[in-house]
């Protein structure tokens, strides 16, 4: 009741509305010149609503447009296959080059490091996204990615994203920007680390268990051959599981 006696209605709790995890992905780039295999970490900026100040590998969001850009070579038939598992009804080659094109874009634009090879032709890629590509008369190469892993963010969080993990040697980058960072400046304090050190960052503890799932595939299959399984991790009956296919 308030204070003139009238009832007060009962504020009922809004239904939650599940939030469908949006496509991301995120490369794991390794740098096999010295001695140890050195990882590429960076710096997420303090002005970060989502994880600031953490170190994470390049990544981020999958745009629709990142499937429609040329590419000077295919994922393996054995990568596309396995991206394509579990995608359920909107499963689709084009969404399977979108999601790889996007851990490229995001390492450029992260990272100032541009995956591909040089073409002899002029290269036409028309998004804006992609002009220091076009600039440089580089298209980007996905038979050098291997697909690794894959994490959900759980149920019930404001942002869901459905990252999958890609392995690459440092090898395949055509060109590298002169600054220390990308142009999103997203990321810094950009450096390439022994694993055993990547671990010792302030790292989110699902980026430690992807470096953990990285060393076992780069032990296994130092060659980044195709063939390698890929883990995911998913929320299943209330827990957090890991599934190997």
């Amino acid at each position: 009741m308030n204070d003139q006696g009238n009832a007060i209605p009962i504020q009922k709790d809004k239904p939650i509305v599940p939030i469908r995890p949006r496509d991301a992905a995120s490369l794991l780039l390794i740098d096999r010149s010295g001695k140890d295999l050195r990882i590429l970490m960076g710096k997420r900026h303090m002005r970060h609503v989502f994880m600031p100040g953490k170190f994470v590998f390049p990544g981020g969001r999958t745009e629709p447009a990142d499937g429609r850009i040329s590419a000077i070579a295919e994922l393996s038939d054995i990568d596309q296959a396995k991206l394509l598992t579990g995608m359920g009804s909107r499963s689709s080659v084009q969404r399977c080059r979108a999601i790889a094109l996007s851990a490229i874009r995001e390492t450029y634009e992260e990272a100032g490091l541009l995956l591909g090879r040089r073409h002899p032709d002029t290269v036409s890629i028309s998004h804006p996204d992609w002009a220091a590509f076009v600039e440089r008369g580089i298209l980007p190469d996905l038979s050098v990615l291997r697909y690794f892993a894959r994490a959900t963010t759980p149920p019930g969080r404001s942002r869901r994203f459905d990252t999958r993990f890609f392995l690459a040697f440092r090898d395949a980058v055509a060109d590298t920007l002169p600054e220390t960072t990308g142009p999103s400046q997203e990321l810094e304090e950009l450096c390439w680390l022994p694993f055993h050190e990547a671990n010792q960052l302030d790292i989110p503890e699902i980026t430690r268990t992807i470096i953990k799932e990285a060393e076992a595939i780069l032990a296994a299959n130092p060659a980044l051959a195709p063939g390698n399984d890929v883990i995911r991790f998913r929320m299943k009956y209330g827990r957090f599981v890991r599934e190997v296919f």
